[in-house]
């Protein structure tokens, strides 16, 4: 069957333009309008539950990662950075009802964690934006950060993804949704990786860098690894796929960047991904890496993304 393009034969909605100038959280799905209730299952929060508007409606930021646990540290990061008051030990997950998905609020900023793969980040973005939505946020930038591994770049690199492609280095996610094949852009807000590429230039000691990231839907023989319970190719396979990604301009590769782009692009959210990467796929696939180099290197993007949120609210020079 032949794919089609995204969203054909829908009712129709607001045009973007008008929350792209709003700087409104866009939904694309009118039926929410005709609920009398919506329930953000997976976060245990609801709109008749909860005045999401007053919990939530100063958001700014949201940043999003795999590991509950670090994104608990990073809103105790941003806390600190952002000289909010106290020392953050009080900050409590907010989704502390449901064991899918952790939630962590620091001033403006959004802590959440998503999982591993497309259908864990999938699950709590829809929820993610409809909360932005009922929230009435306005301006928000969504920053997913994480690990990768790296092709042709040294251990420790930060990625900031232009576009994000697929297995066949696509600028594209397809979705079966009822009978057919949906197809949907990837491209990342451009401005905003070129303002987090100056952010990462005030950073000194480690590297950072634009490129493209191929997203798998599994870790192993998706990524080409020759590890996994079950391996069909060869070393020469592997090393032959791998160079041709690198010619087309992939830099590294994870499981969430391609649905994570193709959602905030629908939703016109300003959205980037900053990864680092723990190892050189081209030199091998299991990270060897100790355990305080590896903390060193995740706490990289984080970083980064806190010297960019610390610019925009103007609170460094």
């Amino acid at each position: 069957m032949a794919p089609i393009l995204a969203d054909n034969n829908k009712p129709k909605l607001p045009e973007m333009d008008d929350y792209v100038k709003n700087g409104r959280v866009h939904v694309e799905n009118p039926h929410l309008d005709l609920m009398s209730e919506d329930i953000l299952y997976h976060f245990d929060l609801g709109t008749k539950t909860h005045n999401l508007p007053s919990m939530f409606g100063d958001v700014k930021f949201v940043c999003v990662g795999g590991s509950p646990n670090r994104m608990k540290a990073f809103a105790l990061f941003i806390h600190k950075e952002l000289g909010l008051e106290g020392d953050g030990n009080d900050t409590t997950d907010i989704c502390a009802g449901t064991d899918r998905y952790s939630m962590y609020k620091a001033g403006p900023v959004l802590s959440i964690s998503h999982g591993m793969g497309i259908p864990s980040i999938s699950i709590m973005l829809h929820e993610l934006i409809k909360l932005l939505h009922h929230a009435k946020c306005r301006g928000v930038t969504i920053i997913r950060i994480g690990t990768s591994g790296g092709i042709g770049i040294e251990p420790g690199t930060v990625v900031i993804t232009d576009i994000a492609v697929d297995a066949f280095f696509r600028a594209q996610f397809e979705q079966v949704i009822l009978d057919k094949v949906v197809v949907r852009n990837t491209e990342l807000h451009q401005e905003l990786a070129e303002d987090l590429l100056r952010c990462s230039k005030r950073i000194p000691g480690f590297s950072t860098i634009v490129g493209h990231t191929m997203c798998t839907y599994d870790f192993y023989e998706g990524q080409g690894r020759l590890d996994g319970a079950l391996c069909s190719f060869s070393k020469e396979d592997k090393l032959e796929y791998l160079n041709k990604a690198y010619i087309a301009g992939v830099r590294n590769i994870e499981m969430e960047s391609s649905v994570f782009a193709a959602m905030c692009h629908l939703c016109g959210l300003k959205a980037a991904v900053v990864c680092v990467t723990l190892l050189d796929r081209l030199e091998g696939d299991q990270i060897n890496q100790s355990h305080d180099v590896l903390k060193e290197y995740q706490a990289r993007p984080q970083q980064l993304i806190a010297m960019f949120i610390k610019k925009q609210l103007n609170l460094c020079t």
